[in-house]
């Protein structure tokens, strides 16, 4: 049976980027000092740059196969300057669901447009299954011939990790990469302000001790959980839970009131990493959002 590829979707869209012309120019006065962090849910944040330049970073969809929904839907469409994906993953790689001027999957290297500089490094996705609730690395190994665990899992579990520098900044996303890399990994990591680490209490991609080791060796000022459970966005059959647990052991958690907020280089802490929790914010309509699903059904 032959397959229809349908390829990209950009053409589909009605949208033009002008402002990328005009962004390209250089003349914008800046917006604000730092960069706005703002929350999607999942694992997806964007980064908007003092001259305004916006990236998104790992936009979520259902699995294809709509046999095992994580979401009560896609990805809401979103316009946005920059689009990139750490790995190709349907919980983080919905680069078709942004209207965007420029996509970058699995960027390995550096790109640099206005004020703005996205670093990719190549990586290995892993899940730690030794603390995990659920062996989902037990249940795919011992029921298909796929071998998750790096250096020898396949193209589709290898993960990029992204690093945003912008407003004197630099902002982490660690995807879902394997809690110990290699020395060089962190040696090209350098200075980190805000890590945005995957944690809940299911522990799905790494156990807590996991991710205190990765906090204590890159000591960022802010250190921001996702990859949690929201109920509205999130469904249950996701497994994934909330961090509560977690965030009950750290000793200075901020709860955030919205779905945004701004780090620059004279409002970081410089003791001990800070956590900042979204908690349940996100940074878009979620009524609309719901609304429209139901009209789709």
């Amino acid at each position: 049976m032959s397959e229809i590829n349908t390829g990209l979707n950009t053409w589909q869209f009605r949208s033009n980027h002008n402002r990328m012309i005009e962004l390209q120019k250089g003349t914008s006065k800046p917006l604000r000092d730092g960069a706005e962090l703002a929350y999607f849910g999942s694992s997806a944040f964007r980064v908007t740059s003092p001259a305004g330049v916006s990236v998104m970073i790992d936009p979520w969809r259902n699995l294809p196969t709509r046999k095992w929904d994580w979401y009560f839907g896609d990805f809401p469409l979103t316009p946005v300057d920059i689009g990139v994906s750490t790995h190709a993953h349907f919980d983080h790689d919905a680069l078709h669901r942004l209207d965007a001027h420029v996509l970058l999957d699995r960027l390995v290297g550096t790109y640099e447009f206005a004020d703005v500089r996205i670093t990719g490094i190549a990586e290995k996705h892993a899940t730690d299954s030794s603390a995990a609730i659920y062996d989902f690395k037990m249940l795919i190994e011992t029921f298909s011939d796929v071998r998750i665990s790096p250096p020898d899992n396949p193209r589709s579990w290898d993960n990029c990790l992204i690093v945003v520098e912008c407003g004197g900044v630099r902002i982490l996303h660690w995807g879902d990469n394997r809690p110990e890399p290699p020395d060089e990994i962190w040696d090209a990591l350098g200075r980190i302000d805000v890590a945005l680490l995957p944690v809940d209490d299911s522990r799905h991609v790494m156990g807590f001790d996991r991710v205190q080791a990765i906090i204590d060796r890159l000591k960022p000022a802010v250190v921001v959980p996702h990859h949690y459970y929201i109920w509205d966005v999130t469904q249950r059959q996701s497994t994934l839970q909330t961090p509560k647990t977690w965030l009950a052991m750290q000793p200075d958690v901020v709860r955030l009131d919205a779905a945004t907020t701004v780090y620059a280089t004279d409002n970081l802490p410089t003791a001990d990493p800070r956590v900042d929790y979204f908690g349940t914010h996100v940074a878009f309509d979620r009524a609309a959002w719901h609304a429209e699903l139901r009209s789709a059904i």
